[in-house]
């Protein structure tokens, strides 16, 4: 932006200075050449004048042949003719009596009034003698015209300095103008992303920059201190709740042990069945307090090596595939690293695993498959779980991500939302697809890392587990 700003105000700049500076330089020179012109008309006269005493007056042309030695002084040419065109008297220089020369000297005859012509660096001017209507003769002129250049020169020279000087002070204005104003606004955008990776407590500041700017990053702090504090206040609820819970549970489950140690009968079979269910509502109070904690959760992204993870999830959870008679396999190619954060993989792999084995039968199989893809938000990677139990219907699969929202699930039903909730939280995506052959895929399409913010060069990925 700041960049954008300085250009912008930097060629309007120099659209102004450009419509400033050439009509002026264009207006200034006219002037000149008016002025040189007219010196030279004037000085033409001048010369009629004398000669004029010598044709019609018959006087001695002695004022004549100092007007003509002052101007073969001074570096011009002059010549007088009469009125059939002869010339009477001269300088020594020749470009008086030049084919041009006479070319003028016929018009002004004809026209009765004075002619100039600018022909490469010399000035020509032709002026009657005598009356202008009934002319006896001509008078002529010649000036060069290296001294109206260089003043035309002069006036270009003075005139581009200013306008540099102008392009300069522009540029610099221009510069300041958009550090002051884009600083501001690049300070807030960093904030709001280091906001969004996680880092709650971020502020932007908020005493510099235009005043639009200031009110941005004050309703910008203010949002981020509500933020901050509802989702501390989600954090403090949950860990309440996983106190207040599990321990009044912890006892009741205790209690139930004692008692069935000592009960017979059916009251043994009645106790069974009050700790299966004691179970069960403590392994939905661990789903429920996971979930919350995924909602909560405000992820600060790092790069994680797929591979490595997907590998250390399978050794872990081989003694239970095992147990189980399921077949547990990986295949990661091109070690593809992901932008996700801190443990984020580790928990995505464990749900997906725990809910594989819970529905796959002895004999089935599990794969996790993970390769660099274009996903539906950009470069990234595509982590797939195929099993091949019995899958899941369309109409359960299309509520399979949402709380409790899977009729036909064998666990707590918190497994996929889970999931779902980790996957989008970092900027991913999450879906269900049928396994051909029979059973159930679950893809996900997690976020590549950005440019520039990868790992050194020879330093690996950081470990999350």
């Amino acid at each position: 932006m700041t960049r954008r700003i300085a250009l912008t105000v930097l060629a309007l700049v120099t659209v102004l200075l450009v419509l400033a500076v050439v009509p002026l330089g264009v207006l200034l020179t006219q002037r000149e050449e008016t002025s040189f012109r007219g010196a030279a008309e004037a000085a033409a006269r001048t010369l009629a004048s004398a000669a004029e005493e010598n044709l019609s007056d018959h006087k001695p042309d002695t004022d004549l042949r100092e007007l003509l030695d002052e101007t073969q002084d001074e570096g011009g040419c002059a010549a007088v003719y009469d009125a059939a065109g002869r010339v009477i008297a001269r300088t020594s220089c020749a470009a008086a009596t030049s084919r041009t020369a006479r070319g003028l000297v016929a018009a002004t005859l004809a026209d009765q009034r004075t002619v100039a012509h600018r022909s490469g660096d010399a000035l020509t001017v032709a002026t009657p003698v005598g009356d202008s209507a009934d002319a006896v003769g001509t008078a002529v002129l010649v000036r060069s015209a290296d001294p109206l250049d260089d003043r035309t020169a002069v006036v270009w020279a003075w005139l581009a300095l200013i306008g540099v000087v102008g392009l300069v002070l522009g540029t610099l204005v221009s510069v300041r103008l958009a550090r002051w104003v884009g600083r501001p606004l690049q300070a807030v955008d960093a904030a709001a992303r280091h906001l969004g990776e996680g880092a709650l407590d971020v502020r932007a500041p908020a005493d510099s920059g235009p005043e639009e700017v200031r009110r941005l990053a004050a309703t910008f702090n203010t949002m981020a201190a509500r933020t901050e504090a509802l989702v501390h206040g989600h954090r403090a609820v949950t860990a309440d709740v996983s106190h207040q819970l599990r321990t009044p549970l912890t006892a009741l489950r205790l209690r139930l042990d004692l008692l069935a140690a000592d009960a017979e009968g059916e009251d043994a079979v009645e106790l069974a069945g009050a700790q299966e269910e004691i179970a069960r509502l403590s392994r939905l109070v661990d789903g429920l307090l996971a979930a919350a904690r995924a909602e909560n959760a405000v992820p600060r992204p790092v790069p994680v090596r797929v591979d490595e993870v997907v590998a250390e999830r399978i050794t872990a959870w081989e003694p239970v595939a095992a147990e189980r008679q399921v077949e547990l396999a990986s295949h990661s190619p091109g070690r593809p690293v992901v932008y996700l954060g801190a443990g984020d993989l580790e928990q995505l792999l464990d749900n997906l695993l725990a809910n594989a084995l819970e529905a796959v039968p002895g004999g089935g199989r599990i794969r996790v498959e993970a390769a660099s893809a274009a996903a539906s938000f950009g470069p990234g990677t595509e982590l797939r779980v195929v099993d091949d139990g019995p899958g899941m219907s369309p109409e359960a699969r299309a509520t399979a991500f949402r709380r409790f929202g899977n009729p036909e699930a064998r666990g707590t039903g918190l497994g996929l939302a889970i999931v779902h909730r980790l996957a989008t939280a970092n900027g991913g995506t999450a879906r269900l697809e049928e396994t051909a052959g029979g059973g159930l895929t679950v893809v996900l399409e997690l976020p590549a890392v950005p440019r520039g913010q990868g790992p050194e060069p020879g330093r690996p990925p950081q470990r999350t587990g």
